[in-house]
């Protein structure tokens, strides 16, 4: 008689070491500087990490200077190592970027490290995995910004106390004050919100010492020391050369901020809901997962303090979020380590002998892929972007479309073997990468100023470089030229505060605009959303058109 083939109760999760690293690297750092810096966030950045090296001044290290302005929005510690890197690797993109690569590949090895130390080995390994080749964290940890090192800083610091808890090593609790310690310097008082958001979370789960005891343990004399070591020299310092730091950074960025009402007013609004779809696309595609809860049985019940510490490390800075004010799409990274170890705990819990089972996750993509698909026909889209020679609604529907069938053909592949059901994920994640590279590569002349930069140096070296109304715009553009960019009847909020703090012959108004103009030869460079303006200016007599790129006119008198 023919022996039943009999499935394993869950896939072969205990992904090899060498394998988890190979694509956490291949995620995070390949193809890291195939496109440009972006305007915006990403360009201000750079631009303030440029400054900071070149500046023969020591206090533009305390106060980081954004277009030769002070700017103190942000604490330093990213600056510093942009600049750590520019002077190591030169002025390119991939050193620009390398400080959230690491931090993202740094948050791979604590997820490993955690689950090892927690005795959830194949759950960490897992959760690492999901991480990494989520689609929100692959783009966070390929664009200069803070909240990837932050949230490296930020785990390191929850999965320390949480041991200290635990297992009562005082040397678990030091090594997380010293981590909380740089997450301030990373972002400022935030970083001490979420903590404490999360570590009210873990006591509130670890009971065999009382709430109010653990509590008082966490106050080691010896952490505090450390945590005050790192954190205090900057702030002390940063008041002393600026008088106006303390309101601005602790009242005006902070307080201010989480109520919507911080000056100038430069950030997003939204409802309660705002971050529960942006969940769902950071998790992509391993959000279907969550599926296997309602469909499939489960088996043993991993640690319950544990798995409830973890439940409340995320869903509690999500509500931090949701309540505030002010709202950004990357200040989900945050919580990503601890959601995807919440799953993985999950995944690992389940009974997968059905293959129907195996199937539903990939199934369910390409249900979405399909429907992403349909949309992609149906809306109007930017003309003029070719991507390989494709439009944009074309190469959407192509990019979607050809995941669909993508996991249509694993799904196929987990009905026979369980472990296809978790490739899916991962190859779909790398097919998803490829295309936001060959987007991003695509629409460099729009999102970068980097050919502008480079058009303005061989055609109009010389010549002092002026921008009509917004500097944010075209952020990256003062990068490329480095040296600072002339501001005309500014609009901008990066340097609302520096130019209310310096007299100064950057920002300038149109009568000083039109007497340069009269006097020296100049480029004068708008963005298509000003363009209407401008025309209606009465300098625009004395200007010609030379060139168009991208999403910007360049003028020269």
């Amino acid at each position: 008689m023919k022996q039943a083939i009999r499935w394993p109760a869950s896939p072969p999760l205990m992904l090899p070491l060498w394998l988890l690293a190979a694509v956490a690297s291949v995620f995070a750092l390949g193809g890291l500087g195939n496109f440009a810096i972006l305007d915006n966030n990403e360009g201000l950045y750079a631009a303030i990490a440029r400054e900071m090296l070149s500046s023969n001044d020591w206090r533009a290290w305390v106060i980081p200077h954004l277009n030769g302005l002070p700017y103190m929005e942000k604490p330093p510690l990213l600056y510093w190592l942009t600049a750590i890197s520019f002077a190591l690797f030169g002025y390119v993109e991939w050193a620009a970027r390398l400080a959230p690569a690491l931090s993202s590949l740094a948050c791979v090895a604590l997820l490993c490290w955690f689950g090892r130390r927690t005795g959830h080995e194949r759950e960490g390994r897992l959760a690492a995995l999901i991480f990494a080749t989520g689609v929100g964290v692959l783009a966070m940890s390929r664009v200069l910004m803070f909240d990837m090192l932050l949230t490296a800083l930020l785990t390191a610091a929850l999965f320390n106390a949480w041991l200290f808890l635990k297992a009562g090593r005082r040397a678990s609790l030091r090594w997380a004050y010293a981590a909380l310690a740089l997450a301030v310097l990373t972002k400022g008082l935030v970083a001490l919100v979420l903590f404490s958001l999360a570590l009210l979370g873990a006591l509130l789960v670890v009971r065999q010492a009382g709430f109010w005891r653990s509590l008082w343990t966490m106050l080691d004399p010896v952490a505090l020391l450390i945590f005050a070591a790192l954190v205090l020299p900057w702030h002390v310092a940063a008041s002393s050369v600026e008088p106006i730091f303390a309101w601005f950074y602790f009242y005006n960025e902070h307080v201010l901020r989480f109520l919507g009402k911080r000056e100038p007013y430069d950030y997003y609004g939204g409802p309660w809901w705002y971050y529960l779809p942006r969940m769902v696309i950071y998790l992509f595609p391993w959000c279907f997962l969550l599926l296997l809860r309602f469909a499939a049985p489960a088996g043993p019940p991993a640690e319950p303090a544990l798995r409830r510490f973890l439940l409340l490390a995320w869903l509690l800075p999500l509500l931090f979020f949701s309540v505030s004010g002010a709202k950004a799409n990357y200040y989900l990274v945050t919580v990503m380590p601890f959601a995807a170890f919440h799953l993985a705990l999950m995944v690992c819990q389940r009974d997968w002998q059905h293959s129907r089972v195996r199937m539903l996750p990939p199934i369910m993509i390409v249900i979405a892929c399909t429907l992403l698909a349909a949309v992609a026909m149906t809306r109007t889209l930017p003309q003029g972007i070719v991507i390989q020679g494709l439009d944009a609604k074309t190469f959407l529907v192509l990019m979607f479309g050809g995941a669909g069938l993508l996991a249509g053909a694993l799904a196929v592949l987990a009905w026979t073997r369980s472990a296809w059901s978790l490739v899916a994920n991962g190859l779909l994640s790398l097919w998803f990468a490829a295309a936001l590279g060959l987007l991003l590569w695509a629409m460099e002349p729009t999102l970068s100023s980097r050919a502008l930069a480079q058009n303005l140096q061989q055609e109009h070296a010389g010549r002092p470089v002026y921008i009509y109304h917004d500097f944010e715009r075209k952020s990256s553009l003062a990068f490329y030229l480095a040296q600072p960019i002339h501001v005309v009847e500014s609009v901008s909020a990066d340097l609302f505060w520096g130019n209310r703090l310096r007299i100064n012959d950057i920002m300038v108004s149109a009568a000083q605009f039109t007497a340069a103009a009269s006097r020296t030869p100049l480029v004068l460079v708008v963005t298509d959303e000003y363009h209407a303006q401008f025309l209606a200016w009465d300098v625009t007599r004395r200007m010609r058109l030379v060139n168009r790129i991208g999403n910007v006119r360049v003028y020269v008198n």
